[in-house]
């Protein structure tokens, strides 16, 4: 992950006259914020974006929902404000990128307050317990006797509603089409209610691009022996392949809420006995004659333990799975590298670079199958990305050996 703040960080104020203290949550690897005040539902939109904007943390004290309100507000007025421009698509990338990280601050500084027990002792607020247990682990639950206070902890509300939205989509599962298990006689099921479903944990990252997943299904197959899904995530793209034929898929990955994920995804569709996955960074022992790999696609240093299934630092993981790819590809086998091409349209790498690492690595391309993103941001004009978004194409790679 590496974005983590310390397992014994704590966060301090003043409340009712007394020093205050308890356990610091940042699953994003926020500090703890210095300068804290009690707030509830008499606090303005206005005066909470000021402070908020000062670095001046909310610990909120009133009705849940309203802070929710509150949250909405502030993420409104944060939203207003100007946004600078570059004609220079790798400028207005890192400006974008800035803008973000800046509106992540400000939206963070309103914090709620965690019983030992993970329960919000707040008026109208869930039960998070269970959606905080899968995050937090059963073994961080509970009240430590050696701590200053006694298993209280505080975080972000914006991060909260994150673990609370994750337990949802953990709850209900992604459909993927491509696991769809067939059809059930005398049945009026929909096809979403047929299909397989992935089941993305908090922290890994969730299959809703559907359209790399079916170019995977849709590729031809060199092979039904056996395959290598490098950096498994969810589990999704092993599974894929196992229900394509593949008698025995070996899945690595080094995320350990990832192998978690995947394990209960495979054990879920019946698939774990033909699934094998091993904790590595990249390749497994061995050689495969069908390698697959679909890498972070953009050039970029992650700010959340999520975004590593989406931003890829000097492009790290996809140049080293190139350069180990010839080493681990039985003869005649193929690697599949499943990339996009909107780094290339937002300047931060060109085709040209790609082409030189798939040559210099030993590679020969022997296809390439093309597609369209559909997903709602394509037709964003509003968004600041917009112009790189609308040319994307995404596409799988068939690597050889030279």
């Amino acid at each position: 992950m590496g974005h983590r703040v310390s397992e014994h960080a704590a966060i301090h104020w003043l409340e009712a006259g007394a020093a205050c203290c308890a356990r610091w949550r940042s699953e994003s690897g926020l500090p703890p914020p210095k300068k804290i005040i009690i707030a509830d539902d008499t606090m303005s939109a206005d005066v909470a974006y000021r402070l908020a904007c000062e670095g001046t943390a909310l610990l909120w004290r009133g009705d849940f929902q309203n802070a929710k309100q509150l949250l909405q507000a502030l993420a409104r007025r944060a939203d207003k404000k100007p946004r600078k421009i570059s004609a220079i698509p790798s400028e207005n990338f890192n400006l974008h990128r800035q803008a973000q990280s800046q509106r992540t601050r400000i939206l963070a500084m309103i914090l709620i307050p965690l019983s030992h027990d993970f329960s919000v002792s707040l008026n109208r607020a869930p039960d998070v317990r269970q959606a905080c247990l899968e995050v937090y682990g059963a073994e961080k639950s509970g009240v430590d006797k050696s701590s200053t206070h006694n298993g209280n902890s505080v975080l972000a509300l914006r991060e909260l509603l994150g673990i609370i939205g994750a337990h949802e989509w953990r709850k209900k599962g992604v459909v993927i089409t491509a696991l769809n298990v067939g059809r059930v006689d005398g049945d009026a099921r929909s096809l979403a209610e047929q299909a397989g479903r992935i089941y993305p944990h908090y922290g890994v990252f969730s299959p809703v691009r559907g359209e790399y997943v079916e170019l995977v299904n849709t590729a031809p197959l060199p092979t039904t022996q056996l395959a290598f899904d490098i950096g498994t995530g969810t589990g999704v793209l092993a599974a894929v392949l196992a229900r394509r034929g593949v008698q025995r898929v070996v899945a690595t990955e080094q995320d350990p809420r990832a192998i978690i994920c995947a394990q209960e995804n495979l054990t879920r569709l019946g698939l774990n006995t033909q699934v094998q996955i091993v904790p590595a960074n990249l390749f497994p022992a061995g050689r495969a004659p069908l390698i697959v790999c679909n890498p972070p696609w953009i050039p970029a240093r992650p700010s959340s333990p999520i975004e590593h299934a989406i931003f890829d630092p000097d492009s790290r993981m996809l140049r080293g799975f190139l350069h180990g790819l010839a080493a681990h590809l039985e003869p005649s086998g193929e690697g599949w590298l499943i990339l996009s091409d909107i780094a290339e349209h937002l300047g931060l790498r060109s085709r040209a670079e790609l082409l030189a690492w798939i040559e210099n690595a030993g590679l020969k391309i022997i296809a390439r199958m093309d597609t369209k993103p559909h997903h709602p941001k394509t037709t964003d004009a509003t968004d600041p990305l917009h112009t790189a978004r609308a040319a994307e194409i995404t596409s799988l790679w068939r690597l050889g050996t030279r």
